[in-house]
């Protein structure tokens, strides 16, 4: 706490109108958006890259913003960082009445469902289950939550072998349009498609944006493996043939 407070007290003097750092001076909530953002997602790679030193450096960098936030918060007269832990560890407490109360709840998925009755019951101006999930998120996370919050009220398949029927079905669909030739069609069903497999990925117990990311990244050391042979080889990428690609993309597998 020694250290948290000493970081409160640091992101004070930076602000200081008068003896603080020019640059801190200026920034204000708006501004500060774009390196929130890159600090998260540079949390996120310490994370999926298990880099434990890289991660202590960036859930500090992440700390700092959220202190510089509520500081600029406190400065406008609106709340101050004290404000938000509290809130937080209230609301940690109110919706974990399994822990702290004496709810009895015997699984993962238990708990998650009853967390989404209590924030509806408690976030009184939203209408809809689906309300609160924001809009900015990348699309996959966008549709896994959409769909986990379906489901916290019940609308949700029952077996894995049900996701599947739906998964054929949807790309019998798709076939279907792709014949038609009606681009909005295939738009839509294509849609639905990936819509399908992220549920897919949900009921399995993964995320699905984590999923397509670490593929993507083994789609690209296999690519920078052909890259590398035409480095080496002094030959041009550009004039090879699919079937030349390809015999390399099989060796790649290998290595």
């Amino acid at each position: 706490m020694d250290s948290f407070t000493k970081l409160v007290q640091i992101v004070r003097d930076l602000r200081d109108p008068q003896a603080g750092c020019p640059w801190d001076i200026k920034q204000t909530p708006e501004s500060l958006i774009p390196n929130f953002i890159e600090e998260l997602y540079e949390t996120v790679e310490a994370i999926e890259d298990k880099d434990d030193e890289a991660l202590l450096e960036e859930l500090g960098d992440l700390m700092l913003h959220i202190v510089f936030q509520a500081q600029i918060a406190s400065e406008q007269g609106k709340f101050g960082i004290r404000q938000v832990v509290d809130q937080i560890v209230d609301k940690l407490v109110r919706r974990h009445p399994h822990v702290f109360g004496k709810l009895d709840l015997d699984s993962a998925e238990a708990v998650k469902m009853n967390w989404e009755r209590i924030k509806k019951a408690e976030k009184k101006d939203r209408i809809s289950v689906l309300d609160g999930i924001p809009r900015a998120l990348p699309a996959l996370i966008y549709a896994q939550r959409t769909q986990e919050k379906a489901a916290s009220v019940g609308f949700d398949w029952e077996e894995i072998t049900s996701v599947l029927d739906k998964l054929k079905e949807e790309e019998t669909e798709l076939l279907e349009a792709l014949e038609l030739k009606e681009e909005c069609q295939i738009r839509e069903e294509l849609g639905d498609l990936l819509f399908t497999i992220v549920n897919l990925s949900r009921k399995l117990g993964f995320d699905a944006e984590s999923i397509l990311k670490d593929t993507t990244r083994k789609f690209t050391r296999r690519f920078h493996y052909i890259e590398e042979h035409y480095r080496q080889s002094k030959e041009d990428i550009h004039e090879a043939s699919l079937e030349e690609l390809d015999v390399l993309w099989e060796h790649s597998k290998k290595h």
